[in-house]
Formats: C-alpha cells, sequence, structure tokens
C-alpha cells in the first residue's frame, strides 16, 4: 500500500488479529489508521531504540529470527516498542499468533485460548505465539490459568507490561520467563521516528515539512513516548493542512496538542537559565518561585529524573544538617519519580521541592567538605597517629600501632580526649554549624564534644 498524503483513501481493507483467532498486529492497514500504526516497524531494523535488547543471540532475536519458543515479559513506559515487538512476532514467524485482551478476557477465555493452541500443536505442529497486553491487569487466578501452557510449551507467551512486574505478576509465572526490561526513548530516538513518519509512503508521505522549533517543540512534549509523538505529528500535520499550509510550525503544534510551546531548549539557555532559578528559589525559600520554575520544567518536557537528581544535591549543599529529613525526603523522591514517570510524579516533585524550600538552609556540609579538601590537596596529608592504627595483624603492637588507644564507649560522656587527626591538621575545625533548625542545638553538641577532644 502506498500514502502520498496524510488523508488518502486506503488501497484495500486491514488484516487484523481477533482476541481467540490467529492474525497479525503488522498487516496492511487503513491510510486513516492513525499514524502510529501505519508507522509501527515492519522488522527489528526499523525498530528505534532498546539497542541493548537487539544484539545477536538476544532473547528477542531468538524468537524472531531463529523462531525460538521462549516465554518473555516485556516492562517499560507508554510507547517504548510493546506492541510493536509483539508484531514483529506475528509478522515474521511461523508461528500462529494469538491475542488475548487482559481489560475483557477471563479464565475461560484464557484457558480455552491455551487448548487451543495444545491442539493446534497436537494436530499440526503448528506453534502459538500469545501475546497479553497489559498482563498486570490479569487476577491471579487468570495468570495462573496461564501456567500449564508457558510450563508445557503450548504456547510462547509474549506478556507486556507499564508496572513493575515484580510487584504485579505472580511468581511462578515471573520465574519462568525472561524479563526484558524496555527504556523510554531518547530524544534522538523520538527524532528519528518524527522525520520517519513525515516522509515515509506508510506515514504523511512527504505532504507536510516541519520547522526545526516545531520539532523541538514535539520531542519534548513526547517524554520519550513514540505513540505519543507520533500522536501529535499527526494532529499537527492536520492543523496545518486545514489551514492550506505545507509548513507545519511550533504554533500548529501547539494547538494542535492544546499545549503552549513554552520556550525551552534543554541543551541551550533556557535550560540553564531555568533550572538556575529553580535550584536558586528553593535556596531562598521561596516555595512559589520554586514551584513556578517546576512547572516550567514539566511542561516543557524536562526529564523528571534530572529534576529529582538537583534536588538531591541541594538536599545536602543548601540543606545539609539543618534539617536531616532533607537529603531522605528528595532521595525517595528520586526513586518514586524513577517509579511511576509522568504524569503522576509532578505531585511527587512538588512535593518535595515545598519540603526543600520550606526547610531551614544551611551550607555547613558542603563548605566542610571543600575545606577539608583543600587542606588535603594543599599536601596537609600526615600520618595517622599511632593509637588508631590497624592492630590486628601479627607484629602490629610491636610497631606501637593500638598503642594507647581509649575507647570511647569506656567513658561515661562517650567521647575521650585523645589526637584522631594527624598533625598537620590536628585542631582544624571544618565543620561549622549555622544557627538554622537542628543545627542550632548540633552546634552546641558539637562545642561540648570538640572541648572534650582538645583536652589532652
Amino acid at each position: 500500500m502506498s500514502t502520498d498524503g496524510l488523508f488518502d483513501l486506503p488501497d484495500a481493507p486491514p488484516t487484523t488479529g481477533g482476541s481467540q483467532g490467529s492474525g497479525s498486529l503488522s498487516g496492511n492497514t487503513h491510510a486513516s489508521a492513525p499514524l502510529a500504526v501505519r508507522m509501527r516497524p515492519k522488522s527489528l531494523d526499523e525498530l528505534v531504540g532498546q539497542q541493548h535488547l537487539l544484539a545477536p543471540g538476544s532473547p528477542l532475536r531468538q524468537m524472531i529470527d531463529g523462531n525460538q519458543p521462549l516465554t518473555i515479559l516485556l516492562w517499560g513506559p507508554p510507547g517504548t516498542g510493546k506492541t510493536t515487538i509483539a508484531s514483529l512476532l506475528s509478522a515474521h514467524t511461523d508461528r500462529r499468533f494469538v491475542e488475548v485482551s487482559a481489560v475483557s478476557a477471563g479464565v475461560k477465555e484464557v484457558r480455552e485460548t491455551i487448548a487451543g493452541a495444545r491442539r493446534a500443536l497436537a494436530q499440526s505442529g503448528i506453534e502459538t505465539v500469545l501475546f497479553v497486553d497489559e498482563v498486570h491487569r490479569f487476577s491471579k487466578s487468570q495468570q495462573d490459568a496461564l501456567l500449564p501452557g508457558v510450563e508445557n510449551r503450548w504456547v510462547s507467551l509474549v506478556a507486556a507490561t507499564t508496572e513493575n512486574p515484580h510487584f504485579s505478576v505472580i511468581s511462578p509465572l515471573l520465574s519462568r520467563s525472561l524479563l526484558l526490561t524496555l527504556e523510554s526513548l531518547t530524544d534522538d530516538d523520538i527524532g528519528v521516528l518524527v522525520d520517519r513518519a513525515l516522509t515515509d509512503d506508510r506515514g504523511l508521505g512527504g505532504a507536510v515539512t516541519l520547522t526545526d522549533e516545531a520539532r523541538d517543540h514535539l520531542v519534548r512534549l513526547a517524554g520519550g513516548d513514540g505513540r505519543r509523538v507520533l500522536t501529535y505529528l499527526e494532529a499537527a500535520a492536520g492543523a496545518a493542512t486545514l489551514q492550506g499550509k505545507a509548513e507545519i510550525d511550533v504554533d500548529d503544534a501547539a494547538l494542535a496538542v492544546d499545549k503552549a510551546a513554552v520556550r525551552y531548549d534543554r541543551q541551550g539557555d533556557q535550560h540553564y537559565d531555568v533550572i538556575s532559578a529553580f535550584i536558586k528559589s528553593i535556596r531562598g525559600s521561596d516555595t512559589d518561585a520554586a514551584l513556578h520554575y517546576l512547572a516550567r520544567m514539566i511542561e516543557a518536557g524536562e526529564d523528571p529524573r534530572f529534576i529529582a537528581r538537583r534536588l538531591m544535591i541541594l538536599a545536602s549543599e543548601d540543606i545539609g544538617l539543618a534539617d536531616p529529613t532533607a537529603l531522605t525526603t528528595a532521595v525517595a523522591a528520586a526513586q518514586a519519580v524513577a517509579m511511576i514517570g509522568f504524569p503522576e510524579a509532578r505531585i511527587t516533585l512538588a512535593q518535595a521541592v515545598i519540603a526543600l524550600s520550606t526547610a531551614p538552609k544551611s551550607n555547613a556540609v558542603i563548605t566542610a567538605i571543600d575545606a577539608a579538601l583543600a587542606d588535603v590537596r594543599a599536601g596537609k596529608v600526615g600520618t595517622v597517629p599511632p593509637a588508631l592504627r590497624d592492630a590486628h595483624y601479627a607484629g602490629a603492637k610491636k610497631l606501637g600501632h593500638g598503642h594507647d588507644y581509649l575507647y570511647a564507649h569506656s567513658d561515661p560522656r562517650g567521647v575521650v580526649g585523645q589526637q584522631y587527626a594527624p598533625d598537620d591538621v590536628d585542631g582544624a575545625s571544618y565543620y561549622q554549624p549555622s544557627g538554622h533548625g537542628v543545627e542550632a542545638a548540633l552546634g552546641e553538641r558539637l562545642a561540648r564534644v570538640r572541648a572534650i577532644l582538645r583536652d589532652r
């Protein structure tokens, strides 16, 4: 089939697969089918991203090129190629292909599908590939119904999920499967999809072009989701075509997806200016300004992991021990963001931003480590005091190692006066607590401890 423009009529009706029969997800499609469907890769060579899964001898290569029966769990964010991989299995193997909907199929349908696959194998030797999308939506009993087919290899199961299978897939099924993790597409990957869809006859066939600014806007909005960017591109192309334009500009792209084009280049000045203003607003305790810059980054499609990493750095650099829970909050936010992604991650990031903005501030931690590093780089690296040296090996005592070491726990105060630092830096006070938050009390305790340590 060839399509010369966005609205060409189909040459032939599509071929589709049903939930209870064989079919192909990658068969002929109408020109009016969604752009993401029309542009679905027809071979592994067209697959964008996921290069870590495409090496020779990899499970995917074995299933598609070598026709090997395997059970595979595909785990990854939306729009990263899970359904595409299933379609390639459908198109490039000699096996029967059956798709079961995890939304509508019950235990009865699953068992009937397994029984049909077993009959086909016994009667004609034809193997069956069973594709289950969104397998995490299956109940435990539905997943249990898959086990006989998997254990006896009556089917080669390909199950896709956007949720962590360690929590959403039963252990017996997980242990019998190869878990393949798909990664969000990079901006370069998304750009390849856009460029290909613009020129390929299956896509827009050169009917429209795209300005660089519009392309960058669509890539940002995609958030690593290939299906999303093709949906946005199709809408933008439709908007331009209705206006009689042959070029999609940034206003068409913004109008098509109902989002303003935020002037934000992730490799340019806007990226660095906004993140700088974001950090300085939190440091300055202006919660509202910090939330504004967070919103700008979210709307511009900034990587949420980048934002979370900067919050972790700030928690130690600008808050430190003035609020010892700040780093815990930032790390927890980063872990949550990595697990859930946008759009829900916006809530987690906002919570962390508010917590860090309102926390008492102190740069005493970074000042302390930088001062210590400066002394080390200046050559102040004297020998370790004999009392602190390792005394656990034969002959150590003869060298005086560990001699006169005072055990802190033997003193009722938990602190004893003895020399810990080398002579070159003995008496140095690198850490200077601020009077803010928890550090106010910490400073008082540290002053008492230092007095005991240096009273020898």
